[in-house]
């Protein structure tokens, strides 16, 4: 009891030094600890037999799970146990139904049960992340036993001819470098990993561990740049600035540049545990991605594309470069299977709807996915107009409009990503609700009215012109 107690004002101590939560403290230290795990297996586990090395991963998922949640953690193991016996004794769609929908249920009745007004470090957090990892299983299985003409180029890659056993669903589910917050990857990755299909042949005929040390320090340095960032950032933003009566009383011009500075603010969080934790996928090996020209490439499982982010002028461009697994997966498992509604914008209303409830429960977690669907809506559509006109296409060709606009939109993407994150990061109708009332309702200007005003006068001015040339 004392040293529990001795520990705990350790961890507190620690924690206010950094200016975070104890649990985050903690999720940060068992993200961390995936790099000596990485290097004990390199250095004794390496090239042992399947069985000893999920033995190995398993302990070590299970070592930084009840680090982080305790006895929690049974929730995770339950649902990998049923998942495991509904793909062996379930067939086709039977047996993806319930996967799917007792991974999903017992997810959000987690939610229900466990959820505060505020972000939860609970153990929702890691089911999460193995939610979509079971699914994805289950999804692999059923397209092993369909025919390849009926699959898609992903499907074809991760298909599963035969369900895994259990230890290879624990060894992937509970990866101890990406079972607190990812990254993602598939079944028949993680079955390659532990098959040797990513092993190194030396001079001399050895088998050596994965030459990844070089770029999991890469990573690992950038998670801590970014780290370092927040921390900077941290001196100038906060959590609940948006809400406050001090951000409401500064000129606009202000807010929406401090809007951006707190929109980086809150992504970096997330920024630096996926480069963390990729980093510490890399040092394992699983992220082997081939050769390019006789190079090894090691981005197989990369979340974050760095310079596609920071150098965004489309919100897309952060759709494509942010939290990039999750979305692969989302695209390979939801929107394809959702061609059967014809319609592109239906399979994409279901995607961001799936992505909505897998995030939680708070209303604001749908209004930003809502939102997304606006802001994809009225820039493509805005692309679409410019293209259609010669007049539109030969002004913004101009090298001196291109460099204009090119910093318009830079400025466009760093402001209003901070807007678009407000219900994400207030999720309470009346905080994100007054966030925006203190931002001047500036989303709302920009993009609701679109649809219903900018660009129907915007396609008349065209067709007008069009017809008097």
């Amino acid at each position: 009891m004392a040293n529990d107690e001795v520990s705990l004002g350790i961890m507190d101590n620690l924690a206010q030094s950094f200016g975070v939560t104890v649990p985050a403290l903690k999720l940060l230290l068992g993200i961390i600890a995936g790099y000596p795990f990485a290097l004990i297996y390199r250095r004794y586990i390496f090239n042992k037999s399947e069985q000893k090395q999920c033995y190995y991963l398993i302990a070590c998922g299970l070592t930084v799970g009840f680090w982080n949640y305790g006895y929690d953690m049974f929730h995770c193991i339950l649902s990998i146990l049923v998942t495991y016996a509904a793909i062996h004794l379930l067939k086709g769609i039977v047996m993806i139904s319930v996967v799917f929908a007792f991974n999903f249920i017992y997810l959000l009745a987690g939610y229900f049960y466990s959820s505060t007004d505020s972000y939860d470090i609970t153990w929702t957090m890691p089911y999460c992340i193995l939610v979509l990892r079971l699914i994805g299983v289950g999804f692999d299985v059923y397209d092993g036993a369909r025919p390849k003409e009926k699959l898609s180029s992903d499907a074809l890659k991760t298909a599963l001819s035969e369900p895994p056993s259990l230890l290879q669903m624990l060894g992937h589910s509970l990866f101890p470098s990406a079972c607190l917050v990812g990254p993602q990857f598939s079944m028949r990755r993680f079955l390659d990993f532990i098959s040797g299909k990513f092993h190194f042949m030396g001079p001399n005929g050895e088998i050596l561990p994965p030459d990844s040390a070089k770029w999991a320090a890469v990573r690992f340095c950038m998670g801590v740049f970014y780290i370092g960032l927040f921390q900077i950032l941290s001196l100038f933003v906060y959590d609940d600035l948006i809400i406050s009566e001090k951000f409401a009383s500064m000129s606009i011009i202000k807010r929406m540049l401090m809007l951006g500075v707190w929109g980086r603010y809150i992504l970096y969080k997330y920024i630096s545990c996926w480069l963390l934790a990729e980093g510490a996928c890399v040092l394992f090996g699983i992220s082997y991605s081939g050769e390019d020209g006789g190079v090894q490439k090691w981005n197989g499982v990369e979340n974050i594309k760095l310079s596609v982010f920071e150098n965004s002028t489309e919100f897309n461009h952060y759709i494509m470069s942010f939290n990039v697994n999750t979305n692969q997966w989302v695209a390979q498992h939801i929107y394809k299977r959702l061609k059967f509604l014809g319609n592109r914008y239906y399979s994409q209303g279901g995607v961001l709807l799936f992505l909505a409830v897998w995030h939680g429960l708070h209303s604001g977690y749908y209004f930003t996915f809502l939102h997304e669907f606006i802001v994809i809506y009225m820039e493509r559509d805005l692309q679409s107009i410019i293209k259609s006109s010669d007049t539109l296409k030969s002004f913004f060709g101009l090298p001196i409009v291109k460099s204009g606009v090119h910093i318009l939109l830079r400025l466009y993407t760093f402001i209003f990503m901070g807007w678009s994150l407000l219900p994400f990061a207030y999720l309470q109708f009346p905080k994100y609700w007054r966030a925006f009332s203190n931002c001047s309702y500036a989303g709302f200007l920009v993009f609701y009215l679109w649809p219903v005003l900018y660009g129907p006068i915007l396609r008349k001015v065209i067709k007008k012109k069009k017809k008097d040339a």
